[in-house]
């Protein structure tokens, strides 16, 4: 729904009460074709492509608080497909194009800022290991530029170039077409349009167990009640394992807090989103002025939504020494989102052990980015009960046969 500005003035001015509804919150049925765990964007993503692609309406999303108060609202927003393996580049690829057209698909504004991701290489070394990834991510169709010195401080000026700086910058590259989207506006503008298209989504609503009969999943029991279902897709990120528990099978994951720190706002600084490969740092500018910066996981495990002093001083030392500019500015605040990270640094998706579950999980430090194509393999799944062509490597039968998709070293940095 669009609105012309004499009537945003007017609800302004009324207090902002005449907003209609942009979803329904309906009690929950007593069953659906499916049922949808988590209701974050990759859950929301899943429910909309089910009723958009595949026409299926009986839906619902289950969510035990509210929609994107997971990782979905707590993260830095960063959306990339420069990665080195060709199954990790052609599922984040998919994610970013579809990304690119999503603020038109949902009419929804999701803030998309293609101002592109810029990795910096600190030794001659680096830049050896920068130009085999670019070469591996030009075969898998991504679209980087290999940048010398001279061209990264073109294109960020701020950076420290003094002749004794720690961090000595030998050149990078970039992706012109990564940059940020507003995760809120995701999360919401999915929300809105498998709404519109009859998916129930049911906030409060935490899954207890689940009804298995004969090794198949028939239902869930909830703390609004029990609810039948044809097929259920868990989309829980850092309690993905805690789920599967509840349905008898361990997945090959473990929960870590992300931390995060936004600064206080001020004037445009830096037009695109900047990471190190030598301190884990990155860092952009919100569309509100503040810089939005943070590093790798806290390497202990927790389901804690918080994080620690020790893990932010050396985050602010790391983009201080990047960024001597930046000493003057105060930290507004600081939060962590609880990610699940699997053994190879890849996600888990397709089948669960128990006929009927699906999964869509392990994706680390990468759900964000990766939320349309997550949402769409998982729909393909729940409608089809077979794997799209994209998920199919990520299938949970990987770390029985060995064939991982390590990104963890090949990707440079996880976010």
């Amino acid at each position: 729904m669009r609105y012309s500005a004499v009537s945003l003035l007017r609800q302004g001015l009324a207090g902002q009460t005449g907003w209609p509804q942009a979803w329904r919150s309906p009690e929950p049925k007593k069953s659906y074709d499916a049922v949808i765990v988590g209701g974050g964007g990759h859950g929301l993503a899943a429910a909309y492509y089910l009723a958009c692609v595949h026409g299926m309406r009986r839906v619902a999303v289950l969510e035990k608080s509210w929609l994107g108060g997971g990782n979905t609202g707590r993260n830095t927003t960063i959306v990339r497909s420069n990665y080195f393996f060709p199954e990790s580049a052609a599922i984040y690829d998919f994610a970013l194009r579809l990304y690119e057209g999503l603020s038109q698909e949902l009419d929804y504004n999701i803030m998309l800022s293609q101002r592109g991701i810029l990795m910096l290489a600190h030794t001659e070394h680096d830049m050896e290991l920068m130009a085999r990834s670019v070469n591996a991510m030009l075969l898998n169709g991504i679209d980087v530029e290999l940048l010398d010195a001279k061209q990264v401080r073109a294109e960020v000026p701020l950076l420290n170039f003094a002749p004794d700086a720690r961090y000595e910058i030998h050149g990078g590259f970039t992706q012109r077409r990564g940059g940020i989207a507003r995760h809120d506006a995701v999360a919401w503008g999915y929300a809105r349009g498998a709404s519109g298209l009859g998916v129930d989504i049911i906030q409060g609503c935490e899954v207890t167990g689940f009804d298995i009969v004969a090794g198949r999943v028939t239902g869930v029991q909830t703390t609004r009640g029990a609810i039948s279902a044809g097929a259920i897709g868990l989309a829980a990120a850092g309690h993905s394992g805690v789920l599967a528990g509840m349905a008898g099978f361990k997945l090959p994951i473990q929960s870590y807090a992300l931390q995060a720190m936004v600064s206080e706002a001020v004037k445009p600084i830096l037009d695109t989103v900047v990471m190190s490969s030598a301190t884990g740092m990155y860092v952009s500018q919100s569309d509100k002025g503040e810089l939005v910066f943070g590093a790798g996981l806290d390497l202990y495990p927790s389901y804690a939504q918080r994080g620690n002093l020790p893990v932010e001083r050396e985050v602010i030392a790391g983009m201080l020494e990047m960024f001597p500019a930046f000493r003057r500015l105060k930290l507004l605040r600081a939060w962590a989102g609880l990610v699940d990270v699997c053994w190879d640094y890849s996600p888990i998706i397709g089948p669960a052990p128990v006929q009927g579950m699906y999964l869509n999980c392990g994706w680390g430090t990468g759900g964000f980015k990766a939320i349309p194509a997550g949402g769409w393999m998982l729909a393909h799944l729940l409608a089809t009960g077979q794997h799209h062509p994209i998920s199919a490597p990520f299938d949970l039968s990987r770390f029985e046969t060995g064939r991982l998709i390590d990104e963890a070293a090949g990707a440079g940095i996880a976010h």
